[in-house]
This record gives C-alpha cells, sequence and structure tokens, in this order.
C-alpha cells in the first residue's frame, strides 16, 4: 500500500505562485510514476501533470504547460504553480501507482491523496 500526504493549497490572486507538495510512502515507490489532477466544481477531475519514477520525464496538460513545473525529490514531489488564474481553482490531488506511460486518466492511478483546495481569486 501506498500513502500519499499533501500539503500546500490555499488561496492566492490571480497571478500568484503557490507550490504543492506531496509525501509518499511504501513499497515500490520509486517505480511508479505520480501525478497531480485537479477537480473544479461541476466537472470532471483532470489530469494536471505526470513525473516519472527518476523525475527524468514529465507530461503537463496543455493548459498548464508553461505556468507549472512538476518535480520529484525522493519521496516528495512537488507542483510549482505560476502565472495562476481563476480556472486553476480547484481541489488539487497526488496520485500514484501506475506507469508513466499509463493514460492521463484518474482510472489510471490506483492510489490518491486526500486533495488540497487551490483557490483562484479575481
Amino acid at each position: 500500500q501506498v500513502q500519499l500526504v499533501e500539503s500546500g493549497g490555499g488561496s492566492v490572486q490571480a497571478g500568484g505562485s503557490l507550490r504543492l507538495s506531496c509525501a509518499a510512502s511504501g513499497r515500490t515507490f520509486n517505480t511508479y510514476a505520480m501525478a497531480w489532477f485537479r477537480q473544479a466544481p461541476g466537472k470532471e477531475r483532470e489530469f494536471v501533470a505526470a513525473i516519472s519514477w527518476g523525475g527524468g520525464t514529465t507530461r503537463y496538460s496543455d493548459s498548464v504547460k508553461g505556468r507549472f513545473t512538476i518535480s520529484r525529490d525522493k519521496n516528495t514531489m512537488y507542483l510549482q504553480m505560476n502565472s495562476l488564474n481563476r480556472e486553476d481553482t480547484a481541489v488539487y490531488y497526488c496520485a500514484t501507482g501506475a506507469r508513466f506511460g499509463a493514460s492521463p486518466s484518474p482510472n489510471s492511478y490506483d492510489y490518491w491523496g486526500q486533495g488540497t483546495q487551490v483557490t483562484v481569486s479575481s
């Protein structure tokens, strides 16, 4: 079993920045890709970014590419979010348990964090 603990959510004004963290523990952690998803009210959960177990390969959704940066350091994954806008307001979820090449769908991931709220004003 893999356990995920998130932190870093909060409120920020449009144009601002925020960094999310996800601490993972459990066996075979370094063989799993890790990813961020988000879900806004009334919308389906959507893919944000993913990173391979070694941190050498990343993937981003078109909506965040160039603004967000995913990184990985040992058992912790980060999502640096810059130039935030109101469309980024959502609950952000950390996920793992899939290979990096898996489909960027929530159904591809076996383990999830509790979610952390990101609210962008104006």
